[in-house]
């Protein structure tokens, strides 16, 4: 069964809902993986989208999983116990210190030299150790990062420790603290958006960089995370990361740096995909000129479009049988048009000004690319409308 004939079939009473089609992302995981050499490992970056039919869907394909808090590490560790955990995300508080060294996470990524002391204090009182990956804020002197769509380094940012302060970082790691913290290596996501391309030119600094650095106090890296953030076009789905071109660059950076082991973390390119936002039409008006569909739930759903300032792509599923009995005229509009949702806000606006054929109430619209950074990020109780429901296509 498709994704339409499934939504043409859903119980209105079932809308909005949300729809994963899961056998499709296994396939999409498994040839992604397929497409990295060896010496690469891959997680996902749980973040994305945390429903468990969905991590579990990608066990086969991925190594491991990312998470970012306290309630993402208990999250993944209920849904997959066995599964292999790195634990990463800025500003992590006491309690989380403490959760994620009792959890004996696979890799923690230190954040700045403040959680270095934290940590080494709690394994410390544990009596534990733990392999950890230092996070930096790597300096990229190429451009590479000037277009992208959501830069997290390279520049001023919250995120990692500052190039300034990763010699006292590592001198601590290379002495002090060396037994508790095992040190493994760097970590570093700089950007999201980015081409097979322009990915494999940030990687291959940010290896370059990270073993002059630690080389430089007798640190062996043994590992590089170079982060996620394979593009994902929103107005062009068939145009995809080219995961072929990638993994055969990486292959030519571990060929220069033998014995190393790089790891990957996309989120978005590994789920997006897999994602359905199904609703229907409630009311088509025009205002000044303009054509705008009303439909029911909106951005407090599927915030992306709002995020990210793109239309989300859609496939309109006509429903012919009008649920009305008594002789109501049946809005229609053709040509462009605005979709938007219920909420008291101009910025409702899940598509504006696409062309469709022809557009009616009680139509049905399926919303793709709604797999990552969707309903997870979006600000549900606004107005208190209901939420949406939760089917998996398998």
């Amino acid at each position: 069964m498709t994704v339409e004939e499934f939504a043409a079939g859903l119980p209105a009473d079932q809308l909005p809902a949300y729809v994963y089609d899961l056998a499709p992302l296994r396939a999409h995981a498994a040839a992604v993986r397929a497409a990295l050499p060896e010496g690469v490992e891959l997680y996902y970056a749980a973040k994305a989208n945390p429903d468990s039919a969905v991590l579990e869907a990608l066990q086969g394909a991925v190594d491991g999983y990312e998470v970012s808090s306290a309630g993402e590490l208990a999250h993944v560790r209920e849904v997959l116990p066995d599964a292999r955990l790195a634990f990463g995300g800025p500003g992590k508080t006491p309690a989380e210190v403490r959760a994620g060294v009792a959890a004996g996470v696979h890799r923690w990524h230190v954040e700045s030299l403040q959680e270095l002391y934290h940590l080494n204090n709690e394994l410390a009182g544990a009596r534990k150790q733990q392999d950890v990956l230092l996070r930096v804020n790597v300096p990229v002197s190429d451009g590479s990062l000037d277009s992208v769509a959501l830069a997290m380094g390279g520049r001023p940012s919250p995120f990692g420790v500052d190039p300034a302060d990763v010699d006292q970082c590592l001198m601590l790691l290379a002495g002090p603290v060396g037994w508790e913290m095992r040190f493994r290596g760097i970590h570093a996501h700089l950007g999201s958006g980015l081409s097979a391309a322009a990915q494999l030119a940030v990687c291959e600094q940010i290896v370059d960089w990270s073993v002059a650095h630690a080389n430089r106090y007798g640190l062996q890296v043994s590992e590089v995370n170079v982060g996620g953030g394979m593009a994902v076009d929103y107005a062009d789905p068939a145009n995809l990361f080219d995961w072929t071109e990638f993994g055969a660059g990486l292959g030519k950076l571990l060929a220069r740096h033998p014995g190393l082991r790089l790891r990957i973390e996309p989120g978005r390119a590994l789920t997006a995909y897999c994602g359905y936002y199904v609703t229907d039409v409630l009311d088509v008006k025009t205002s000044q000129g303009e054509a705008f569909a009303v439909v029911r739930g909106g951005t407090h759903h599927l915030r992306t479009p709002a995020t990210k300032g793109h239309s989300q792509p859609f496939t309109v599923v006509p429903v012919e049988l009008w649920p009305y009995t008594w002789d109501l005229p049946r809005a229609a509009a053709q040509g462009r048009i605005s979709v938007t949702g219920q909420l008291c806000t101009p910025k409702d606006v899940l598509a504006a000004g696409v062309p469709v054929e022809q557009l009616r109430v009680g139509d049905r619209l399926a919303f793709a690319m709604a797999g990552a950074y969707a309903w997870n990020i979006s600000h549900h109780e606004f107005l208190m409308h209901p939420r949406p429901t939760f089917h998996y296509l398998d």
